[in-house]
């Protein structure tokens, strides 16, 4: 209940427009565990080359514990504890060999708010803030973040967003001020939605648009397609062939370039 964190703000249009749309080839499984022990493998070809890792999730009371591995041999590392204070979640993450990576996140939502704080554990932190106010139809918020180290604000932006059972509108400046991105979501019937997005570029007085669809053929099967001004034509297909296992096929198409269309898959599996 209350107002969503600031940085969902527009995610319903996004969703629409950006979630799933893979162009490499991407795998994941997923071995859940009803001890609170569970394990995730994640791998993808990009550019010929495989990058991946494999993280475990430990999970007890409200204590969380997140390990990955990845293919640099980075260890990350990540302990969330729930409800520290009524409506508080706080996070300690760090990763092995980098001594300077610790950051503690403190997250609060009530009613009216929506609070996530972050700062880095090191000699010259950074320290970044969002917060939202507001209901679950309204919100108004905004994000900043300093860097000690050089005395200046590296983030600051706002948005509003107002929200309806069959659509959603969103207003953002971002940028420092310097971009202004409209976004709107409409459910058109249970298994159809569109969505758009507009974008002004203050300094180079550029303008840009988005925009897509997203259909559900049927309880297993979904079809997203989305256009662009630059020319750029894409199309999903999503399907569960098994429960919450997915394998999603990507493409793309650039139609201005009249370059090679680009084709992506992605498979994530769940025991």
């Amino acid at each position: 209940m209350g107002p969503a964190p600031f940085t969902d703000i527009g995610k319903k249009a996004r969703d629409v427009l950006t979630k799933d749309y893979n162009f490499d080839h991407k795998f994941t499984l997923s071995v859940p565990s009803i001890t609170g022990m569970g394990l995730t493998a994640t791998g993808v070809k990009k550019d010929q080359i495989f990058i991946g890792d494999i993280s475990t999730q430990y999970r007890s009371g409200n204590i969380t514990v997140d390990v990955k591995v990845d293919t640099y041999s980075y260890v990350a590392t990540k302990i969330t504890y729930d409800e520290a204070l009524p409506g508080i979640k706080t996070a300690l993450s760090f990763n092995i060999p980098d001594q300077k990576s610790g950051k503690l996140d403190v997250h609060y939502r009530n009613y009216h708010a929506a609070v996530n704080s972050s700062v880095s554990l090191n000699p010259s932190p950074t320290m970044d803030i969002n917060a939202a106010i507001g209901n679950e139809d309204t919100s108004l918020g905004g994000e900043m973040a300093f860097d000690t180290a050089s005395g200046s604000f590296t983030k600051y932006n706002a948005g509003i967003t107002l929200n309806r059972p069959d659509f959603s509108a969103a207003l953002l400046l971002m940028d420092k001020g310097q971009t202004l991105k409209a976004s709107y979501y409409h459910t058109v019937n249970p298994s159809t939605a569109v969505a758009a997005e507009m974008i002004h570029r203050f300094s180079s007085y550029e303008n840009g648009f988005t925009i897509g669809s997203s259909h559900v053929v049927d309880p297993t099967t979904l079809l997203k397609t989305r256009f662009s001004d630059n020319g750029r034509v894409g199309m999903l297909c999503q399907h569960e062939w098994r429960p919450k296992s997915l394998v999603t096929f990507s493409a793309e198409y650039d139609t201005k370039a009249h370059s090679a269309a680009k084709f992506g898959v992605a498979l994530a599996l769940k025991p």
